[in-house]
């Protein structure tokens, strides 16, 4: 699979709607729509400026629909389809989130905090809509980027 526009990813993230995860070390489980959309407000009020931080937020929960297996090989499944869209760095973000062996630098250690205090949040993050510019935006520099490749 792979995502050809911002279009498809909202109706992937849509059908996140309704799919609960289990927490990997045990808790109550969260919807994924508002797992993310929750993980995707708190990068953007620790890291305004880093969209695509955001963004790995928010898209991160696509490889419990695209793949099998272990949170690893989703995670891997969904970086592989989201890299054409969104770029190089979303796609490592969303690819190495779930991997604990794996040193973490400063976006993925905000990107995991954000992740767990998601879980444990209960605040109204908004609608995906709001998150449609956003998308845009990281779509379009990925595309730039991949025309300088």
């Amino acid at each position: 699979m792979e995502l050809r526009s911002v279009e498809e990813l909202m109706d992937l993230l849509y059908a996140c709607r309704g799919v609960r995860d289990l927490p990997a070390g045990g808790g109550a489980p969260v919807d994924l729509h508002d797992h993310a959309l929750r993980t995707a407000a708190l990068l953007r009020r620790g890291r305004p400026a880093d969209k695509e931080l955001q963004v790995a937020g928010l898209v991160r929960p696509v490889g419990r629909l695209l793949g099998t297996g272990d949170a690893a090989s989703r995670a891997g499944c969904a970086a592989d389809v989201l890299r054409p869209l969104l770029g190089e760095r979303v796609a490592r973000l969303v690819r190495h989130h779930p991997r604990p062996g794996v040193p973490a630098d400063d976006d993925l250690s905000a990107l995991r905090q954000a992740d767990e205090e998601a879980r444990t949040e209960g605040f109204d993050a908004g609608v995906l809509e709001d998150w449609r510019t956003v998308l845009e935006l990281v779509a379009d520099r990925g595309a730039r980027l991949r025309t300088v490749d």
